[in-house]
């Protein structure tokens, strides 16, 4: 098969660490699939639309593009730009992107469904209501990749709150303030219909008196504080029932959003052992070294197997589409 590769082309701004971060499992995923006989190229996603006559000439385009200029709210317009060419892609469809990108609708959408969300506001300028529970945490509200919170992104008090705000407000158009739920922090993955084993964040390592949350610094400054205090653990050290509650939660949520191909559930569970959910992440990162691919390998799974499973998953969920588009036009 015909078979592009597509990433969020490389912006002049971009440091070499940044680059590599995205290149290294383009092309480590390029290879796996050569050695399966596929024909592939690797197309870096640019505002030019020019990636999109390349990607009209593949049978299928495994999608690695998590935005463009690294701005992660523009995935959704390559979901959606491959969703309207009719083009075969790996990974969640433009909806849920499009709806996990923006955590206060995502929020509301959850709480619809009565899943478990934490209480949650959209600042009216930079003013939040006077009985929103503290501790409280300022995110960005259509950022993902942990863009934007830091140890500061806590609130303890209403005037750091709102200085908080107004501080974020001044980089992101969009922010929201949840309440901080202390406790144990889980995520729980899938891949089509499978629940991989669950894996826990091991924030023992933190400084004393640092917030136990995952900021930038956790996930993409190597050797910071930080990144040495949040140690992922999988499979997690959690009993049969503890297990079921997350997996159900998880998968509850992932299929409210129309969660397909591959994605992650963040949550956390308080002292009274309530599950909350924190993230929704339809196509999280895949180099072989993310949190994805250790659920994967918990599992049982090479790094391989996990990249072909999502890649024959796609190829054989267009077939079934065809083949009912085909009955469709046959009048069968």
């Amino acid at each position: 098969m015909n078979v592009v590769v597509l990433y969020d082309g490389v912006a002049i701004d971009w440091t070499a660490q940044e680059i590599a971060s995205v290149i290294r499992p383009v092309n480590e995923i390029a290879r796996i699939l050569r050695r399966q006989g596929h024909r592939v190229s690797r197309v870096g996603v640019k505002h030019d639309l020019k990636w999109l006559a390349r990607a009209r000439r593949a049978d299928i385009v495994f999608n690695l593009c998590e935005g463009i200029n690294g701005i992660g709210k523009w995935e959704d317009l390559v979901t959606a730009t491959l969703e309207l060419a009719g083009i075969p892609f790996t990974g969640a469809g433009a909806w849920t992107t499009t709806i996990c990108h923006h955590k206060g609708v995502l929020n509301a959408f959850l709480q619809s469904a009565g899943l478990p969300v934490p209480r949650w506001a959209v600042p009216s300028g930079h003013r939040i209501a006077r009985d929103f529970p503290l501790p409280a945490i300022v995110k960005p509200a259509a950022e993902d990749a942990s863009n934007g919170i830091e140890q500061d992104s806590v609130a303890t008090t209403r005037a750091g709150l709102e200085t908080r705000v107004a501080r974020l407000s001044e980089t992101y158009d969009d922010v929201i303030v949840q309440e901080y739920v202390e406790g144990r922090e889980f995520a729980v993955g899938f891949v089509g219909d499978t629940a991989l084993p669950v894996s826990e964040i091991d924030f023992s390592g933190m400084p004393p008196g640092a917030w136990r949350i995952l900021t930038f610094a956790a996930k993409w400054d190597k050797g910071s504080a930080d990144d040495i205090g949040t140690r992922p653990v999988c499979p997690a050290r959690v009993d049969r029932e503890l297990e079921k509650r997350l997996v159900a939660t998880a998968r509850a949520a992932w299929q409210r959003v129309g969660g397909g191909g591959y994605g992650r559930v963040d949550l956390r569970v308080d002292r009274h052992g309530r599950p909350w959910i924190l993230e929704v992440n339809p196509n999280p990162d895949i180099s072989d070294d993310a949190g994805l691919s250790a659920m994967a390998a918990a599992r049982g799974w090479t790094y391989p197997e996990l990249v072909l499973r999502i890649f024959d998953g796609t190829r054989a969920a267009w077939q079934r589409k065809q083949s009912v588009e085909r009955l469709a036009a046959a009048g069968v």
